[in-house]
């Protein structure tokens, strides 16, 4: 949907690093509710098809993500979980991705769509979420809890987990920023779960890189985001 908010939709020129908080209200909400209502059902006909594929394709990795993972402001099949879905093709056939990323979610709302999606089986859940709520100065706690209950429902449902983390520029104060990515590096530990400590780790501050709103990686990076993801990713991809 075009009119839900991405991350950092409106952070203008001030870039990743001082981005301001999102527009938030009843027309973000009204339009991720319909946009999630058509992903789950587009979802559920993706993991139909891979299904049907045959023994090439029996496992599937599972993205759930924003607008940084959704190809926000780019051309369709050209965002990291597109070159990942290449790259597992040829590295682990056994697998297929499916991409359920919304723009604009948050891990409220990642945990609300998940339910739905693990009913179809996925192998591996990559969760990519957590910036809207930074950038919005959401709870850190209750972040922190949407989380843990989406790692626990993978569990739950027999997939495995890898986080991905993200940093927030100290909009809300340097202690928010500290604490809000403490919860990716202490849920990963005390949970033991796989954790991609940086999307865009290496080039966060390059703007050159990055769409015009200096939020929003440009295709040139979305290699740079599958490589910070990849090696942790890959021993989950079980032969």
């Amino acid at each position: 949907m075009t009119s839900s908010v991405g991350v950092g939709q409106h952070g203008g020129s001030r870039g990743w690093r001082a981005a301001a908080g999102l527009a938030t209200g009843r027309t973000v909400s009204w339009a991720r509710t319909v946009t999630a209502a058509i992903l789950t059902l587009w979802a559920g006909t993706a993991f139909a098809a891979t299904a049907s594929a045959g023994p090439a394709h029996p496992r599937t990795v599972l993205v759930l993500g924003d607008s940084l993972s959704a190809e926000f402001g780019l051309a369709r099949g050209s965002g990291w979980v597109k070159l990942l879905a290449d790259r597992i093709a040829v590295a682990a056939p056994q697998y297929s991705v499916v991409n359920a990323s919304i723009s604009g979610d948050t891990t409220s709302g990642g945990r609300t769509r998940l339910e739905p999606l693990l009913r179809e089986h996925p192998a591996v859940v990559v969760i990519e979420l957590g910036a809207n709520d930074g950038l919005r100065g959401l709870s850190v706690d209750a972040m922190r809890g949407n989380l843990e209950a989406m790692v626990a429902a993978c569990r739950k449902a027999g997939a495995q987990v890898l986080l991905v983390g993200i940093h927030v520029p100290p909009n809300y104060g340097d202690a928010y920023a500290d604490r809000f990515y403490a919860v990716y590096t202490s849920l990963a530990q005390q949970r033991h779960v796989a954790l991609a400590p940086f999307l865009l780790d290496g080039f966060a501050d390059r703007l050159e890189l990055f769409q015009t709103d200096h939020i929003h990686p440009l295709a040139e990076a979305q290699g740079r985001m599958l490589d910070n993801v990849w090696p942790h990713l890959k021993p989950l991809l079980r032969p």
